[in-house]
């Protein structure tokens, strides 16, 4: 069994006596968030809380049913469409709780932490965020010992509901996709499977079974996240062009396109503004960026042409026609894959204080661009594809006050193997 590194900050806020925020884990579709609660109760149960005594789990997709022993039982893929999730059915899931919570504080063998209520994909409810704001508040007025735990696989649309009604009263737990050295302690991955399959737990174990594990992750994970994630809970007036658009998106990524000439790519009619919002809602959703270039203006940076770069690499290659054997072959495409791993570990890792962008002026060219407030790291992924762009990095250099330089690959005269680079978060490459 492995747990994700969140689990020990999720596990000791709602093992607090004190309750001071909703505490809220967000992150794309299937990056084991759901997983993750349920190792937590399951962490809290093995510290002598009895289940469904100390806390309390509901699925807004799902059925819950109670089996003959008393614990959850919940029937993955069934809805009860029996009564609505909305506004209403929150408020009163959230009443038993309170009785619950209440019930618990007065055990004999309370031993003196808070009841815990866990709602998964919490997005799906309309005007959610009011309504958890008034039923918080009210806890809050009644002293209520309740630790309040909202999942969430939307981040824009969970983001946009933290910001309008519940500013001071939430912490955030960001969950992103799995890297290396997850993948490998959770399925023993080699980097090289790790580039090419990416991290997503519930497809790795098909890794052998390639039609398989590619049928999954276009069925099972990417439709889903479009389907779901963006069309269904944003506004968008073409998603023919959303869906192309992010199909574009995976087969350049590691490329810079401009706007323009991705137009040109595409068959439904839209306008650069179109597309640039688009993106940022196949972003938002953890699916691909458009990484913008590096300069010293911020309207620079805003106007430049994107260089994409999905999310997780599985959703690169599940799509590209290539098998792993042959994806290795072809040095020209598993060089533009390495580097869009690199890239994906560093959107992935980067935190809130630093940005991840690129910088080119023809012809030189450098792959990868991290900037803080006291710190400008470039990094330069030397691949099969082509000869590393040293000069390119110079050029950067000589440009720019520059902390740290890298040249990142296998092959003689890179500063850090892949597989180094890969274990560490962006943070680290930022530290002088």
């Amino acid at each position: 069994m492995y747990s994700r590194p969140h689990l020990p900050v999720l596990l000791a806020r709602v093992s607090e006596s004190a309750v001071r925020a909703v505490q809220i884990v967000a992150g794309p579709r299937q990056v084991g968030k759901t997983r993750l609660i349920r190792d937590m109760l399951d962490r809290l149960e093995a510290k002598g809380r009895t289940s469904k005594l100390a806390w309390m789990f509901e699925a807004v997709d799902q059925f819950e049913s109670t089996n003959e022993l008393g614990t959850a039982a919940v029937e993955i893929g069934i809805i009860d469409r029996s009564k609505a999730r909305d506004a209403n059915w929150l408020a009163e899931r959230w009443g038993e709780a309170r009785i619950r919570a209440r019930n618990w504080s007065g055990r004999v063998d309370h031993d003196g932490s808070p009841y815990v209520l866990v709602f998964d994909e919490i997005q799906k409810i309309p005007n959610w965020s009011e309504q958890v704001k008034g039923l918080w508040d009210a806890d809050r007025a009644a002293q209520l010992c309740m630790h309040v735990v909202l999942l969430g696989s939307s981040p824009l649309l969970v983001q946009k509901g933290l910001t309008e009604s519940l500013a001071g009263r939430y912490e955030l737990l960001n969950v992103k996709h799995w890297g290396l050295a997850e993948t490998q302690a959770a399925f023993d991955l080699t980097v090289e499977e790790h580039i090419f399959f990416g991290g997503y737990p519930g497809a790795l174990p098909l890794r052998h079974e390639e039609a398989r594990w590619r049928s999954y992750v276009l069925a099972a994970l990417i439709q889903p996240s479009i389907e779901r994630d963006v069309l269904a809970l944003h506004r968008v007036e073409k998603p023919a062009l959303l869906k192309e658009l992010f199909g574009l998106s995976a087969a350049y990524s590691g490329q810079i396109l401009s706007f323009t000439k991705m137009l040109g790519q595409l068959q439904d009619a839209g306008n650069t503004t179109t597309l640039a919002h688009y993106l940022v809602l196949l972003e938002q959703s953890g699916l691909v960026s458009g990484l913008s270039k590096h300069a010293g203006e911020v309207v620079r940076r805003r106007g430049s042409s994107p260089k994409l770069n999905v999310h997780n690499t599985a959703l690169m290659t599940a799509g590209s026609g290539y098998t792993f054997q042959q994806a290795q072959a072809d040095r020209d495409f598993w060089g533009r894959l390495t580097e869009a791993c690199i890239g994906a570990h560093l959107i992935n890792t980067v935190d809130d204080s630093c940005g991840v962008h690129y910088w080119r002026e023809s012809p030189n060219e450098v792959d990868f661009v991290l900037r803080d407030a006291r710190h400008l790291t470039a990094i330069e992924v030397k691949s099969g594809r082509r000869s590393s762009h040293v000069a390119g990095l110079t050029a950067f250099c000589d440009a720019f006050r520059v902390t740290r330089r890298l040249i990142v690959g296998d092959a003689s005269g890179c500063d850090v193997s892949i597989a180094e680079f890969l274990s560490e978060p962006a943070s680290h490459w930022t530290d002088v």
